[in-house]
């Protein structure tokens, strides 16, 4: 068997890429309103620029949008109106009522930092299309959506981390200015306008979304702070949050991250969390919030591959041990009879007599 064939997608493979790329994102409802609103400062009518009405809520009583729909009203607007830069100056418009209960309960924290911790926490019910990362990284608090998220295009994203940032100047009563911005898409004709509004570099072309704030700027006290108000938002955000469908695709691209590496024989966890541009103690700590564990993704993904290799007859049992990362095949026939309870060979002629389980 040549090399070159060893890396070659599978159609288990695929199966992980399709199950990583499916997963739908969403968007509140309140916070489609934002578009809604800019139109009509503008002096337009919204029904007449984007075709159709405000989004009607009784599809789906937890109040998403879809995030593919979000993206078509954005573009319909942009198509109509031709702004340079218009994202931003959709999210300058950010209030509290945009983004619902986080909203308030964001205006109820005592700081800045606090703010952020209950951003991160309950962000799925305004922006849901991934995990965001929240580190830090050197003077800085560090906020990023990775490749693992869905990628919402141009216009919505440049309108989410212009809403953020509008979002903390209102609340702290500052005009706030991050330390870093990027973002996954190309540059803009012109930058001036990102750099002036976000008050720093900002870069495009990126692996990733991130923004940056100094760390000193955590401890800005924020101008309605109230815990007894703030307790009783997070009690209500909490319920909200449980009744969201569980799983954000994250699972998916580890295991999609595993597969790559069993082929090199080197499916450790710091290799596919370096893979995934973040330190193996940070993947262990969001599998676990997901109740997930590297090594229980590391078996089904095997399991996985293990049989799509078996049902080709041309690969010998020792290639099929090698592609999943097995060193020795007495290894992987150990593994495959725990995962199985039958030994590799005799699945394999399970297969051929056609009865598979």
């Amino acid at each position: 068997m040549q090399q070159n064939d060893a890396q070659e997608l599978t159609g288990s493979d695929i199966f992980l890429i399709i199950g990583a790329m499916m997963r739908e994102s969403y968007v509140s409802t309140a916070y489609v309103g934002l578009l809604f609103e800019f139109l009509r400062l503008r002096g337009l009518d919204p029904v007449v620029v984007l075709g159709e009405p405000w989004p009607d809520t009784r599809s789906d009583p937890l109040r998403r949008f879809p995030m593919s729909e979000w993206q078509r009203l954005l573009s319909r607007a942009q198509e109509a109106l031709q702004i340079p830069a218009m994202g931003l100056e959709i999210g300058r418009l950010i209030t509290p009522a945009h983004i619902g209960i986080l909203g308030y309960a964001l205006l109820a924290c005592a700081n800045l930092g606090e703010a952020l911790t209950r951003f991160e926490r309950y962000v799925r019910l305004v922006y849901d299309h991934g995990p965001m990362d929240t580190r830090f990284n050197g003077n800085s608090i560090e906020l990023e959506w990775g490749e693992e998220c869905v990628h919402p295009g141009q216009l919505a994203d440049e309108l989410a981390i212009a809403a953020l940032v509008q979002f903390a100047r209102n609340v702290s009563d500052r005009p706030l200015a991050p330390d870093y911005v990027c973002f996954l898409n190309p540059a803009p004709a012109d930058v001036t306008p990102y750099r002036e509004y976000f008050g720093c570099d900002v870069a495009f072309e990126q692996r990733s979304t991130i923004v940056r704030f100094p760390l000193e700027q955590l401890a800005l006290p924020l101008r309605q702070a109230d815990p007894a108000l703030l307790s009783i938002l997070e009690a209500q955000a909490d319920k909200l949050l449980a009744e969201l469908p569980q799983g954000d695709g994250f699972d998916q691209t580890v295991r999609l991250a595993i597969s790559r590496f069993c082929r090199s024989a080197t499916p450790t966890l710091n290799n596919v969390a370096s893979d995934l541009k973040m330190s193996g103690r940070s993947l262990q700590r969001k599998l676990q919030s997901r109740g997930l564990s590297f090594q229980g993704l590391l078996d089904e993904t095997r399991l996985t591959l293990a049989k799509d290799y078996l049902r080709d007859g041309h690969l010998q049992l020792t290639e099929v041990a090698q592609m999943l990362g097995y060193s020795e095949q007495s290894a992987f026939n150990h593994a495959f009879r725990r995962w199985t309870g039958i030994s590799p060979r005799k699945f394999r002629q399970l297969l051929m007599a056609g009865h598979a389980p």
